[in-house]
C-alpha cells in the first residue's frame, strides 16, 4: 500500500505546486495494479488517499518554517 500512498502524495503535491505531470509509459500498468487492488479491497484508494493527504500536510508544515526564514 505504501507505493500507492507515495504515488498519490506525489500527485497531490504536484497539484499543490502547480506542476504538470508528464505522461509515462508505465501509467497503464500502474492503473492496472490499482484495479487489482480495488478488486480485493474497495476502500483501498480512500485509505491510501487519506494517508497521502496526511503526509502532504506534514510536508507543508516542514516547508512553512523554511518559507518564513526566507522572508526574514
Amino acid at each position: 500500500m505504501s507505493g500507492y500512498v507515495a504515488e498519490l502524495g506525489a500527485a497531490f503535491l504536484a497539484a499543490d505546486l502547480g506542476l504538470a505531470l508528464e505522461p509515462r509509459a508505465d501509467h497503464a500498468a500502474y492503473l492496472g495494479s490499482w484495479i487489482q487492488v480495488l478488486k480485493n479491497d474497495r476502500r483501498a484508494i480512500v485509505q491510501a488517499a487519506a494517508h497521502a493527504e496526511r503526509a502532504v500536510a506534514f510536508l507543508h508544515t516542514l516547508a512553512k518554517p523554511a518559507a518564513q526564514q526566507e522572508a526574514a
